[in-house]
């Protein structure tokens, strides 16, 4: 007789029920079909003469979803693929020291097909020529509300929640406006060097225009910053007046590095220290 058919009142043959049932379909999963056995065959096949390398299930979009989660999935859990992350496995090989690792590149090149990706910090400075120095962590900036830390490292700093605007920035443009943000801290150039430089970058063609047509989701005093170099840059009269009407005319910015610039002040730049 059926465990549910046995329950003393309502509640207990409600829930003897549904582990009946529940039973019943782990046993059938238990018994993978012909067409399942078939398409694990084929991933195992794949994966095996793929070498090393980073799969998602998008890699077989010429096999059925279900079956190729699961075929990965029983590979993972035998340990002949190591899970990074919902539907992401790596394939290691063996070395002389152990697994070999997944590419840290390759890792954010697949994270950012969840969500732009820019560089900050030390490593958006060094992109954009301020500084030499290898930053001790990766530090990205995304317009997302997460990123998944498992493909980016764990030790990575993620700045989240930029504005949706950046999403039609280059990684220039972006690691640009963090460099401001940050009031060009992030330089190890002189004062002086770091202006001349923040010009030339903001010289390359149409990032002027970009950078504007972005600055009102930004704070006002990268707005400000951005006025005070796009007037050396020769703007257009109505892009300075645009930038100069959204900043309240009391307010005083901490320009940091770029306190030397000549238009500093004009820009409501708080006095150098």
């Amino acid at each position: 007789m059926p465990q549910w058919m046995q329950a003393p009142d309502l509640q207990s043959c409600f829930f003897a029920a549904l582990l009946d049932i529940c039973t019943k379909l782990d046993d059938k999963a238990r018994v993978p079909s012909k067409r399942d056995s078939k398409t694990a065959a084929t991933v195992r096949h794949r994966v095996e003469q793929g070498g090393e390398r980073l799969w998602r299930l998008q890699d077989f979009q010429d096999l059925p979803f279900a079956a190729v989660a699961q075929a990965l999935s029983r590979m993972a859990r035998a340990g002949e693929l190591r899970r990074l992350s919902r539907g992401v496995y790596f394939r290691a090989r063996q070395t002389a020291f152990g697994k070999s690792l997944p590419n840290p590149a390759d890792l954010q090149e697949l994270a950012a097909t969840k969500a732009p990706i820019f560089p900050a910090g030390i490593a958006g400075a060094s992109l954009l020529g301020f500084t030499t120095q290898t930053p001790r962590h990766a530090e990205v900036a995304t317009t997302a509300n997460s990123l998944p830390k498992a493909l980016l490292g764990k030790h990575t700093i993620v700045h989240t929640r930029r504005p949706a605007a950046w999403s039609k920035l280059d990684r220039e443009d972006a690691a640009l406006l963090d460099f401001l943000r940050r009031s060009g801290r992030t330089s190890e150039l002189s004062p002086a060097e770091t202006a001349r430089r923040s010009l030339e970058l903001l010289a390359v063609k149409g990032r002027l225009a970009r950078l504007v047509g972005v600055a009102a989701t930004e704070p006002p005093r990268v707005r400000a910053m951005l006025g005070a170099l796009a007037e050396l840059a020769g703007a257009d009269a109505s892009t300075l007046q645009r930038l100069r009407r959204s900043l309240h005319p009391l307010s005083r910015f901490d320009f940091g590095m770029l306190a030397a610039l000549s238009t500093a002040d004009a820009w409501q730049a708080k006095p150098a220290a």
